[in-house]
């Protein structure tokens, strides 16, 4: 799988730009030679405009089953909250066999939609009338299976959930199936160490669910369980939640949290998206990543993170698909620029400075973000780089969103013209995984998730 390699691309984005001629050299999955400016040489595989891969930061592989089955209005209108009802009810009648399908499944339409790591956010822990299995990461490994199956990088995010709300309060019945102590909590991380072990280039950080599930002192102890690896939460999502903690403690989520825990370069702050211009300025300071999924928070009415003013006084940011709607880098970071678009009643919002293409810009700062929330260590490597995994995305040349189009013209155009569908190839640690635009193996992916869905739907 890992033999050397060669992958020549008439342009190219590079660390530092754009170039012609590139010839890729694959060792081990890594990228061990960049030459640019040469011929293509009779032993490449020859393609035309290639991209890095993004990081999806961000995901709840099992939600994608609910896709388009929440989208009817109730008698007395309808918020996360209600949805979140909704998820509660699917989420009580998987098995393992089925998670494991749903998520292989949902892995390769990440890789065919442009991502080729995705950081799973994991809470579904225990059997279906919330008694833990013999293996307390019992499905922690069935995530690490699904990735395998799929191809695709994984970070997988064990995550703590404890409590139904501020304070330590009493879980609900339909949560039983997430709820664990600490003690517990550090049996499934080990877990799942030991579960990704045999996957190219994944790594284990931890999670905890939302400072509604956990107690101050069970943050710490799932901070104490990270070691070296990434820290990622749930924060400041709906505006019930930031007058909860209000109630609770007289502070905001990301107020009380930068107060109150060791947040850095290692954590990634999910959605934040009701921030205030102080807690924003907080994020930054510390070099914490605000994970942002845009076309979930659009479809559960969350409201629009202050992505300009974060951009501005130098944040991080990165994209994840959440809830899984749909998989698509391209819309993820269109409906991005389109929200602040419309808060700020202005165009080309998010680009870096004048005469800056907007795209390259979202493109950029989802590949650095990504990087740092998904990889210990942060940005080292992001991109075509050498020593990096060798993640590439090419693109269809001849598609007609793309006709005339040159270096950040073409990012402009996919991003803001065009979808997944200008999507040709996917290499993920310089194994192809997608090639015209389907993954290798979505007709045995694909059947298996069918059968799981539609016995999970009957």
């Amino acid at each position: 799988m890992y033999a050397m390699a060669s992958l020549w691309f008439e342009s190219a984005l590079l660390p530092g730009g754009w170039s012609g001629g590139v010839r890729l050299t694959v060792q081990g999955g890594h990228i061990a030679r960049i030459d640019p400016g040469v011929a293509p040489g009779p032993g490449d595989e020859r393609h035309r405009i290639a991209l890095p891969g993004l990081g999806n930061l961000h995901s709840h592989a099992f939600q994608r089953g609910l896709a388009g089955l929440t989208e009817r209005r109730g008698r007395d209108g309808d918020s996360f909250w209600t949805w979140r009802e909704l998820m509660y009810r699917f989420v009580e009648r998987i098995d393992p066999e089925q998670l494991e399908a749903l998520a292989a499944f949902v892995y390769a339409e990440m890789l065919e939609g442009g991502f080729t790591h995705v950081g799973e956010f994991h809470y579904l822990h225990h059997d279906r009338d919330g008694t833990p299995y013999a293996d307390p990461a019992e499905l922690a490994g069935r995530v690490a299976a699904a990735a395998a199956a799929s191809g695709i990088g994984l970070t997988l995010l064990p995550t703590l959930y404890a409590h139904g709300g501020f304070g330590g309060a009493a879980p609900g019945e339909r949560q039983k199936r997430f709820l664990n102590d600490p003690e517990r909590f550090a049996r499934i991380v080990e877990g799942s160490r030991a579960a990704v072990r045999s996957l190219a280039g994944a790594s284990v950080g931890v999670a905890a669910h939302s400072l509604r599930a956990v107690t101050p002192e069970e943050l710490a102890a799932a901070v104490r369980l990270a070691g070296s690896g990434v820290i990622h939460i749930h924060i400041a999502e709906q505006l019930r939640e930031v007058e909860e903690c209000r109630a609770w403690c007289g502070l905001r989520p990301i107020e009380w949290l930068l107060a109150n825990a060791p947040v850095d370069e290692r954590w990634c702050l999910v959605h934040a998206t009701h921030a205030e211009p102080a807690e924003l300025a907080g994020i930054a300071a510390r070099g914490a990543v605000a994970g942002l999924c845009p076309i979930t928070e659009s479809s559960l009415g969350d409201g629009i993170f202050p992505a300009a003013e974060f951009l501005a006084g130098g944040g991080p940011i990165g994209i994840g698909s959440d809830s899984n709607i749909r998989l698509d880098a391209a819309e993820e970071l269109r409906t991005l620029e389109y929200s602040q678009r419309l808060a700020l009643r202005a165009r080309n919002v998010l680009a870096s400075a004048a005469g800056v293409s907007t795209g390259r810009s979202l493109f950029e700062a989802a590949l650095r973000g990504g990087a740092r929330a998904l990889h210990p260590g942060g940005t080292a490597g992001a991109g075509l780089a050498l020593g990096a995994a060798c993640d590439v995305v090419t693109l269809t040349a001849d598609h007609p969103v793309l006709i005339g189009r040159r270096e950040d013209e073409l990012l402009d155009s996919w991003i803001f013209a065009g979808d997944r569908g200008l999507i040709d190839c996917v290499w993920r640690a310089g194994v192809k995984r997608v090639s015209g635009g389907r993954h290798l193996e979505r007709a045995a992916l694909e059947a298996r998730y069918a059968r799981a869905l539609r016995a999970l739907l009957a």
